[in-house]
């Protein structure tokens, strides 16, 4: 990450895309775009949102762009979160995933051709809950100020995740009220 490579989002980027992860109505589709439009702005090989199982410790991927099903399908993905973006709450850049140890599956990255990995938290408060991970074929050389920028749409991707499993929760709490017999619902 430098400060000398060219930024790609200025504010009437940053506002578009500010804007749409407000009033998607659907969480896939706008988790799709988003890793498509990453992948096009900053010309990498690839790119997922994945989202942290608290009780496994494990991230699953919603959306990706850029990869092949076999890589996405290489095994589970570990939350070690002593030394990854999971943990620091901050961006993480890893950039030979053939020599660093916090690389769980280096041989499937290499016949994938990816080198680096940029991995952005996604938070809601203080709680990391995912990552978006950005993948190339050479070193990650993004500004370092579109990093922060991209921190900020993760954080905002979080309070969307976050809303709609609340919305989830809620429509099932409904639907089990709804089959309780009318005479426990009060309505007899």
């Amino acid at each position: 990450m430098s400060q000398t490579r060219e930024r790609k989002f200025d504010l009437k980027h940053f506002r578009a895309i500010s804007n749409a992860i407000a009033t998607y109505e659907d969480f896939n589709l706008l988790a799709n775009h988003l890793v498509e439009g990453m992948c096009r702005t900053f010309q990498v090989k690839g790119a997922s949102i994945m989202l942290l199982d608290e009780i496994d410790q494990q991230l699953f991927r919603v959306s990706s762009y850029g990869i092949s099903e076999a890589y996405l399908e290489k095994g589970p993905v570990c939350a070690d979160k002593s030394s990854s973006a999971l943990c620091t709450g901050k961006p993480e850049c890893i950039q030979d995933l053939q020599t660093d140890s916090r690389v769980q599956y280096p041989e499937s990255a290499q016949k994938e051709g990816i080198a680096a990995m940029l991995s952005i938290p996604v938070k809601f408060r203080n709680a990391v809950i995912g990552v978006i991970r950005i993948y190339d074929e050479k070193p990650i050389d993004i500004n370092a100020e579109d990093v922060e920028s991209l921190g900020v749409l993760a954080s905002q991707l979080g309070i969307v995740i976050e809303c709609n499993g609340l919305k989830n929760f809620v429509e099932h709490i409904k639907m089990s009220i709804d089959t309780l017999p009318p005479r426990v619902r009060g309505q007899v």
